[in-house]
């Protein structure tokens, strides 16, 4: 038995080698192919794609309407199943198509391709494609591009909610969008998370509000989730989460009442941190009034120090705010005392860093 199964491998060997006598590869050992294994993936919002598959090169061949013909289903790249994997529903070309992997296959016509999502995705190449196989077909248009010796799948037009994956090879690119329902799926995602350790921590729930208000979704989720917060570690910084979320729902009152209890909790560093902001929304007045909020609550602080500099060079008092800005660089940390000496050389020269 043993010496007939090896002499039918010799058999199958032999017969693979007469029918590509120059090949360097092997179907019994583990050597380099011509056409090599690469895999690219982007993550859009949470969800993965994966492209897994096989590069094959020009060297010098007539590719499209003879090495791939036209009209005929073709692996879209070589040996094994190139696969795409989504790890969550997608939407491609406007089209549903559920997560999983898929054997990717191709098409090609000279003016347009269909581009196809096989449920079957460990075959070899497209030698056994089903069409009662398809999850999805969609059609798209091919495009001129540089020279592609290597074939090679990238993921192009990158944004929060989508991308277009390219496949290029030879002078031609053949995109398909995938678009993802990002907010939804982060949606869903918090709650699962939320079940976990994130749910014993302040900071877990004040993210999650966080990243609703930040993108507008969902704002009455947001402030449950923020309650929650506050009710587990009431912080300054989950207090201006929350004034940030009644902001958008409109409840103004509700909004003032409850910054104003963030500002009371706040650190000197906090108050320094909330007046710059107001300084960059061109309210100076009320931002000197946070610097001396933080002055007051930490007169040592470093942070303290350059908002009382900024106080006195707005009022062209030069000498008094380059003696603050000394006190602030000698108690700063290293790491931010470069962040300060340009300020420093602005108050020699008898110049407001305020602007």
């Amino acid at each position: 038995m043993f010496k007939r199964y090896t002499v039918a491998l010799l058999v199958s060997a032999a017969t693979l080698a007469t029918i590509s006598p120059c090949r360097a590869q092997s179907a019994l050992l583990d050597i380099p192919r011509d056409s090599q294994h690469s895999v690219v993936m982007q993550r859009i919002g949470i969800t993965d794609i994966t492209v897994n598959y096989h590069r094959p090169l020009v060297k010098g061949r007539t590719i499209w309407g003879k090495v791939v013909p036209y009209g005929e289903v073709w692996r879209a790249g070589a040996n094994e199943n190139t696969t795409i994997t989504f790890a969550d529903p997608v939407m491609v070309e406007g089209k549903a198509l559920a997560a999983g992997s898929y054997g990717l296959h191709m098409i090609p016509a000279e003016g347009e391709w269909t581009v196809i999502f096989s449920k079957a995705n460990t075959a070899w190449g497209s030698f056994t494609y089903n069409q009662a196989d398809d999850a999805l077909r969609v059609t798209v248009k091919p495009k001129a591009a540089e020279m592609q010796e290597a074939l090679a799948y990238s993921f192009d037009d990158v944004k929060a909610d989508s991308t277009v994956v390219t496949m290029r090879w030879e002078k031609v690119a053949v995109p398909f969008k995938v678009e993802v329902d990002t907010h939804s799926l982060v949606k869903a995602s918090l709650h699962r998370q939320l079940q976990g350790l994130p749910q014993y921590t302040w900071e877990g729930w004040d993210d999650a509000a966080t990243y609703l208000v930040d993108n507008k979704y969902d704002l009455e989720e947001a402030l449950q989730y923020e309650d929650t917060s506050i009710k587990t570690e009431e912080r300054y910084d989950n207090l201006m989460t929350k004034a940030r979320i009644l902001d958008e729902l409109g409840r103004k009152d509700d909004a003032t009442s409850t910054r104003n209890r963030a500002l009371e909790v706040a650190t000197s560093v906090q108050l320094y941190v909330y007046g710059r902001q107001l300084q960059r929304d061109g309210k100076q007045d009320q931002a000197f009034e946070y610097f001396r909020q933080a002055s007051k609550k930490n007169p040592n602080d470093w942070v303290s120090h350059i908002g009382s500099a900024r106080i006195y060079s707005a009022q062209g008092d030069f000498n008094s705010a380059e003696k603050e800005m000394q006190l602030a660089v000698s108690g700063a940390p290293d790491n931010q005392k470069i962040f300060l000496q340009p300020m420093v050389k602005k108050l020699e020269a008898k110049q407001d860093i305020n602007k």
